[in-house]
């Protein structure tokens, strides 16, 4: 997995399997001192991921009523470029970036934190491109330890 987008980018140590939580703050606030811990966020980003969600969503739905939230912010909260993941063990409210006013029930949970627009697009259509293929998302969505969601994102050859 090394040469792809994900492993250039998401540590294990990022990577948060059957989360429970009580609402997406709490979601984004596990991933942000994941990403803290590793050294590649400032104590600033989490806040700023929660006010910017705040205001523009990131919560996508998917076919058989699977959604997932792709939180991030501004480059000036991140030191290095990394990818956080979470699979919650309940669904979390996210808000719809289709409709604000539209609650999802999130299941997957991407935290981005890039510095640059070029590192965001490849990422966001990387993870695009993913979550398109329904049995990876499944396979992850599914998986009960770290090792199990690098294999299903091993699968995908981003």
């Amino acid at each position: 997995m090394s040469t792809s987008l994900f492993g250039r980018y998401l540590d294990p140590r990022a990577i948060c399997p059957r989360v429970t939580a009580s609402d997406s703050a709490e979601v984004i606030t596990l991933l942000a001192e994941r990403l803290r811990m590793i050294g590649s966020v400032k104590e600033s980003y989490a806040r700023a991921v929660i006010d910017r969600e705040a205001t523009m969503p990131t919560g996508l739905p998917l076919a058989d009523d699977v959604a997932v939230a792709v939180p991030h912010t501004d480059p000036e909260h991140v030191v290095t470029p990394a990818l956080a993941m979470a699979t919650l063990a309940t669904p979390v409210a996210f808000k719809s970036m289709e409709d604000p006013d539209r609650d999802l029930a999130v299941t997957v949970v991407f935290a981005l934190a890039l510095r640059d627009k070029n590192e965001q697009i490849e990422m966001l259509q990387t993870i695009a491109a993913t979550l398109q293929d329904a049995p990876i998302m499944r396979r992850i969505a599914e998986a009960a330890t770290v090792a199990e969601i690098l294999a299903a994102l091993e699968t995908k050859k981003t």
